[in-house]
């Protein structure tokens, strides 16, 4: 069996939730099962040990991002960069607005959160809309480094966000698609 046949089978289907409609897809049965959560791990690492895409930041998303993110970092010897909502981070901030189906929202990050030049691959859980994934990925331009790939466990394609970060010319990697949303 593949590493994404294997993970998908351990990903929560949630009906009707938040709202009606919504297919919820669930990520933390993947926490829960040492062995599980040893392959998504790994799964990114094995991407990122690559020279062609080593980083020398990884960058997480609040908040799933910061537990997938943080250990991909410590496993490949870079540090970790958490992007907060709006209010979280105590010391001087970037921030990025952006538009949600319902409104908008605020992501920020520390303004000495990276450098110019830093090689940065950004992670999350799932990409929906692409916002926060966009949002993050200009936060990180703003400071001068270079985000070479966007990685999430779960895409859903249906949203469009996907084909929205790709057109913006950002690369991504996703472990898993599921129909609908």
């Amino acid at each position: 069996m593949d590493h994404a046949t294997y993970l998908k089978e351990h990903i929560r289907t949630v009906p009707d939730w938040p709202a009606p409609g919504v297919q919820f897809r669930d990520i933390t049965p993947l926490l829960q099962d040492p062995t599980v959560f040893r392959t998504l791990i790994d799964t990114f690492v094995n991407r990122y040990k690559e020279a062609a895409l080593r980083p020398t930041v990884v960058a997480g998303l609040d908040a799933r991002g910061f537990i997938i993110g943080s250990v991909v970092a410590y496993q490949l010897g870079v540090g970790f960069v958490p992007i907060r909502k709006k209010g979280k981070l105590p010391f001087t901030t970037v921030e990025e607005t952006y538009e949600l189906e319902y409104g908008s929202a605020t992501v920020e990050l520390h303004t000495d959160a990276v450098r110019s030049g830093d090689r940065v691959v950004l992670i999350d859980d799932l990409i929906a809309t692409g916002g926060t994934m966009m949002a993050g990925c200009r936060l990180l331009e703003k400071l001068g480094a270079d985000v070479i790939e966007g990685a999430a466990i779960v895409d859903l394609p249906e949203l469009g966000g996907s084909e929205k970060l790709r057109a913006s010319g950002l690369k991504l990697f996703t472990l898993v698609d599921f129909a609908g949303h």
